[in-house]
């Protein structure tokens, strides 16, 4: 019996769920442009940072740029200062050292320079009492030092650089900083005044050089060697190749014009070589160009007889005159006399 009521009563759809009778929300899709924005500013991001890097890579060259040449400026400072040491131009000296630690504090050698110079500097000179001079005792490594300051306050560049060779075998380890400064600067004037007044080039360039090993060389000192190679380099050429010693000697000729070597200063060569190059060229008929080296010449000295006759010609072949145009006759007007 109760098997049939279970199965007689109504059975009820089910009823739907709250959640279920909610509707549905449509999928927003994402902007197409907000994706090409994004790959926008990262393109430029990428390219700020490429920038940025090139930037800093610049700068870093740039300062080791500097760098080298502050070091060199430094060095060529520091052997200035010992020299002036050596000859007791203290506040020079204390001038040079300062500058240095103001760029560079850590560099070697050069606060205790200071210290030195300062310590010397403010030690009063006494007034010396007339005594009784003895016999100096000129051996030893100290003998030599003050033998060869003697040589390089008067001049004597030669004998100065033998007897700063005596103070490095009798003691390698005597005064060593000071000794450099004295070699560099005896050097350095023995190659100037063997290009300048003696003419002797080749031992001219020698010593500068040797004195580069001591610290770098000033600015008139390379540009004196390199116009003594010019000259030398000229002279292999002379009676060989006139254009390439006209080459050479165009250069000496205008900047170091006195300079010689024992036989012709730059001038004279680049004279000769000018009107001998313009005779090469009037051979050639190259009547302009010869012309031009004849003028050349002619602005240091008088041209000789064949390059003056050249010359000329040359100037009539480059410079022909113009022919005038006939002019037209103007008939006679005649005047009638008025009483």
């Amino acid at each position: 019996m109760s098997e049939q009521t279970e199965n007689t009563q109504s059975t009820t759809p089910p009823q739907p769920q709250a959640d279920d009778t909610q509707p549905i929300k449509p999928i927003k899709k994402k902007s197409r442009w907000l994706s090409i924005l994004i790959g926008i500013l990262g393109f430029v991001l990428l390219v700020g940072l490429g920038g940025f890097g090139g930037y800093t890579s610049g700068i870093d060259d740039r300062k080791a740029v500097e760098e080298s040449i502050i070091s060199k400026q430094l060095s060529e400072q520091f052997s200035f200062a010992l020299v002036d040491i050596e000859f007791k131009r203290y506040e020079a000296a204390s001038q040079r050292l300062e500058y240095i630690i103001s760029k560079d504090p850590s560099y070697p050698g050069a606060q205790e320079k200071l210290t030195e110079v300062l310590v010397i500097s403010s030690i009063p000179t006494p007034t010396a009492a007339p005594t009784l001079t003895s016999t100096p005792d000129f051996s030893g490594a100290e003998s030599a030092y003050q033998r060869a300051q003697q040589l390089i306050q008067a001049q004597d560049w030669a004998n100065a650089l033998s007897a700063i060779d005596s103070i490095r075998k009798l003691d390698p380890t005597y005064k060593t900083a000071q000794v450099d400064g004295m070699y560099y600067f005896a050097l350095r004037n023995q190659g100037h005044a063997l290009i300048t007044k003696e003419g002797n080039l080749e031992g001219g360039i020698y010593y500068l050089t040797l004195a580069e090993r001591f610290g770098p060389l000033d600015n008139t000192s390379v540009q004196l060697r390199e116009g003594a190679r010019m000259y030398i380099t000229g002279a292999s050429f002379w009676e060989l190749d006139w254009k390439q010693a006209y080459d050479y000697f165009s250069q000496v000729g205008t900047g170091w014009p006195s300079m010689w070597d024992g036989t012709m200063t730059g001038s004279d060569r680049l004279k000769i070589s000018a009107m001998r190059y313009g005779d090469d060229l009037y051979e050639q008929q190259a009547y302009c160009q010869a012309y031009e080296q004849y003028q050349v010449a002619a602005g240091i000295g008088n041209l000789d007889e064949t390059s003056a006759g050249h010359s000329n010609q040359a100037f009539q072949q480059c410079y022909p005159p113009t022919e005038i145009p006939p002019t037209a006759e103007v008939p006679v007007v005649p005047t009638v006399a008025t009483p």
